[in-house]
């Protein structure tokens, strides 16, 4: 069963996602959350920013860690649409964030196109002995219908 905290949160990254998908932007959204609230929820910005370090983890981070005066974010949860890549993953781990919860896989942004690398957070957990938690495939339909929203926009660019 799936708790309605969570499906709060990863509904605003969700959310979040949907709106930087109309913004022209790629179909990852991510919200973290501290003591059940909401700290920060950013979409992708790579095309925006002309970064492609602005994913939405990472953009998600750096808001967090103003708001919060910290770079450590520990007792944070970060709900994310995808599984992190291996950077957002590492900023995750630096930034000492307790747990990751993600919808859709690697693997599922690798079949919409995107230059993931072959691995996943489950590996660079173990090869990297971080203490984050892991929740994967959350909410997998609604976070896989962003990836068929995204392809729909026939102005869509991939990375």
């Amino acid at each position: 069963m799936i708790d309605k905290i969570s499906k709060k949160f990863m509904g605003l990254a969700i959310a979040k996602a949907r709106e930087g998908i109309g913004l022209g932007q790629t179909p990852f959204g991510a919200c973290i959350v501290k003591n059940g609230k909401m700290v920060s929820c950013e979409h992708n910005a790579v095309w925006k920013k002309n970064d492609i370090t602005a994913h939405a983890e990472i953009q998600a981070i750096r808001k967090a860690c103003q708001k919060l005066k910290s770079v450590d974010l520990f007792g944070c949860i970060i709900y994310s649409t995808c599984e992190p890549c291996p950077m957002c993953f590492a900023a995750c781990h630096w930034a000492r964030i307790d747990k990751i919860v993600y919808g859709s896989s690697i693997k599922d942004a690798q079949s919409a196109g995107f230059n993931e690398l072959k691995l996943s957070s489950r590996s660079m957990k173990f090869l990297g002995r971080s203490k984050v938690k892991i929740q994967a495939k959350f909410m997998p339909s609604e976070n896989a219908e962003l990836f068929v929203l995204w392809g729909k926009n026939k102005k869509r660019k991939k990375y």
